[in-house]
């Protein structure tokens, strides 16, 4: 398994890796109050947040000097989402220099709440 990568905001949301290899991802969230929207459910952005690196984490996990950028996304949401959630990325496809992958959140009863797909970029690795 190797690592997830140090990225400020994600680590402030508090995005837990569980598990990376073989062109798959999980990562674990523990909705906060602060956020929430205002009926009270993780705010579209926190999601959206959630996807885009269970995405990335899945397209980079066949190596951990593999480093991508999101060049598009499209999410849906199905459902309320709250309490702790788990994403699950899947890269779909790649070439030497794009992947492409999918990725779902489900709450805690295994309720799929949202889903994404996305297209990312490597990254050549500066000296």
């Amino acid at each position: 398994m190797n690592t997830l990568s140090y990225i400020p905001f994600v680590h402030a949301l508090g995005i837990e890796l569980v598990a990376s290899a073989n062109g798959q991802s999980e990562l674990r969230l523990a909705v906060r109050p602060e956020q929430q929207n205002h009926v009270h459910i993780a705010h579209g952005g926190v999601l959206m947040t959630l996807l885009d690196v269970a995405m990335a984490q899945a397209a980079r996990s066949h190596t951990i000097d593999a480093s991508v950028i999101t060049i598009e996304m499209k999410t849906t949401f199905m459902q309320a989402a709250t309490g702790v959630l788990t994403a699950r990325g899947t890269l779909l496809h790649r070439t030497g220099r794009m992947a492409f992958a999918e990725a779902s959140i489900f709450n805690a009863d295994g309720l799929r709440c949202a889903h994404a797909t996305g297209t990312f970029r490597y990254l050549t690795p500066k000296n």
